[in-house]
Order: structure tokens, then sequence, then C-alpha cells
């Protein structure tokens, strides 16, 4: 994409070599969300890129994805709902499994989160190899809901992880 914002948004991306073991290069998006200007700016992105959408809800995937998702939520007049690991939601949940590189893990949304119908929009910071973003949706799923979209501040291209996530619309702001 040939906007100048996103030019401005990739400055405020911090590469950090072999990070958290050698060989990845990690994407920090710490500078981004000190800098008030560029985190406005990915917001605005994702709401202009959401246009025309009904939403219900935005889903926010622990923990990043809170922050993005929480403010996506505010732009679009609607309510947020949190992803969470195991464990750390006070209410009755439901649960999705999905596989790590070396074993599984887990995310859990309170059953009554969402209602049958609900079109909701799915945020995380950072896409790579699809495997929590899938299991959210498939926590969106056993509420009766529907997603409309991911939406990702970045996305690591060659992990394809957005493959894992069609036939869903994938919407990211940044692609490495």
């Amino acid at each position: 994409m040939s906007d100048d914002r996103v030019g401005f948004l990739r400055s405020r991306i911090r590469d950090i070599p072999d990070f958290p073991k050698e060989g990845i290069l990690f994407k920090d998006i710490t500078p981004l969300l000190a800098d008030v200007g560029a985190f406005r700016v990915c917001i605005q992105l994702m709401v202009e890129r959401l246009d025309g959408e009904s939403i219900h809800a935005v889903i926010g995937i622990e923990s990043r994805g809170f922050m993005f998702g929480a403010a996506l939520a505010d732009k679009l007049g609607v309510g947020f709902v949190p992803v969470r690991k195991p464990g750390k939601l006070p209410a009755a949940t439901v649960r999705a499994e999905y596989d790590l590189e070396y074993g599984s893990d887990a995310v859990e949304i309170h059953q009554d989160a969402l209602g049958s119908g609900d079109k909701v929009v799915i945020v995380d910071d950072l896409i790579a190899t699809g495997g929590t973003a899938k299991a959210a949706a498939e926590l969106v799923a056993q509420c009766g809901a529907e997603v409309a979209a991911f939406v990702f501040v970045i996305n690591l291209v060659a992990l394809e992880g957005t493959k894992k996530l069609e036939p869903h619309r994938v919407i990211s702001i940044l692609d490495y």
C-alpha cells in the first residue's frame, strides 16, 4: 500500500534480532504504542479498512490484542470482548485448543460474551502461524456468532498464517 501513513507506522516498529531465541527477528510494537500519533494512525487505518462492515463487537486476543482491540471497539462504537488464556476469566467459558511448535495451548471466552448471529472482528497485534487467531474464531463460532474479519497490525507473510483463516477476510496494516 502506498499510503504514507503505513510508512510512518513501519518506522515505529523496532526489529530485535535473536529474540526470544536465536534466529528470530522480533517485530517490537512498543515504539508504536509509545507514540500517541502512531497509535491513533494505526487505529484509524483499521477503522477505514472495516468501512461498511456491520459489527456487533471487537474480540481482542490476549494480551497485545487488548490494546488495539479496545481502541478499535471504541472508535467503532461497539463492545470489546477479551479472549484469554485458560483460567483468567471469572464466569463460565468455552475453550479452544491450538498447536504450538512444541505442544499445545488454549484460549477461552465467556460463553455469554456474544449472541447468536453477532458479527465480530478479531484483533491482534501480529499474525505468524495463525493458530491463536484460528482458535479465537472457533470460540466465536461456539458462541453462535460470526467472524466478519480479522485485523492485525503486522502480518509475517512468509509464515502463511492467513491461510489458516480462510475464507475469512484478513486485514493487516503492515506486511513483513
